[in-house]
C-alpha cells in the first residue's frame, strides 16, 4: 500500500534558531499548501576530453522547497511573527535561519525516522490577492543534515533524538 502524502511531514523550528533548542517548538508546515516537494537541484558537470571520453562530476545537491501559499495568521504564534519579521524588516543571515525537521511516519507508532537540517527561510513576497495577507516563502537547506527519530507526543509535538 502506497503512503499517502500526509506520512511526510515537515516542520520548522520557531522562534527560529540555527541549533536545537532545549525545548523543542515546532510549525506544522501544511495548512493551504495543495502541494509540497523537496526539490533535490542535483549539480552534475558532464565533462568531455580529447579522447572523447565522458566523465560526469557530482557534485551533490542544493535542495530546497517552496510554500506558496503561506496566509498571514496570528494563531500560529513564533511561526508568523518569524516571517512577519523577515519580510517586512527585509533581515538577512542569521536572522533567517532555523531547523527544519522531516519526518516519515511509514509505520504504525513511533519512534518514526527523521532527519533534521540547519535552512535559510526567505519570504519572496508579502500582500497578494483578495482573500487574505499571504508570505510566500522558501526553505534553503544549509547541507549539515543529521539522520534521528522522532517520537511525538499527545500534543502532536514531536521530540527528535539523533
Amino acid at each position: 500500500m502506497k503512503l499517502k502524502r500526509g506520512a511526510l511531514v515537515h516542520l520548522l523550528q520557531a522562534p527560529f534558531a540555527a541549533e536545537l533548542a532545549s525545548t523543542q517548538s515546532w510549525h506544522k508546515i501544511g495548512k493551504d499548501v495543495a502541494d509540497l516537494s523537496v526539490n533535490l537541484n542535483p549539480e552534475t558537470e558532464t565533462v568531455k576530453n580529447i579522447l572523447d571520453e565522458t566523465n560526469i562530476n557530482d557534485n551533490g545537491y542544493e535542495p530546497s522547497f517552496d510554500v506558496d501559499t503561506y496566509y498571514a495568521d496570528p494563531s500560529d504564534g513564533d511561526f508568523y511573527d518569524e516571517i512577519k519579521g523577515i519580510s517586512l524588516n527585509r533581515l538577512t543571515g542569521d536572522d533567517c535561519k532555523t531547523l527544519c525537521l522531516e519526518v516519515l511516519v511509514d509505520k504504525t507508532e513511533g519512534p518514526f525516522d527523521a532527519w533534521i537540517e540547519e535552512v535559510v527561510v526567505k519570504p519572496q513576497s508579502y500582500g497578494g490577492a483578495q482573500g487574505g495577507v499571504r508570505f510566500p516563502y522558501n526553505v534553503a537547506f544549509c547541507g549539515n543534515r543529521k539522520a534521528g527519530t522522532v517520537t511525538i507526543d499527545s500534543s502532536g509535538q514531536p521530540t527528535f533524538t539523533e
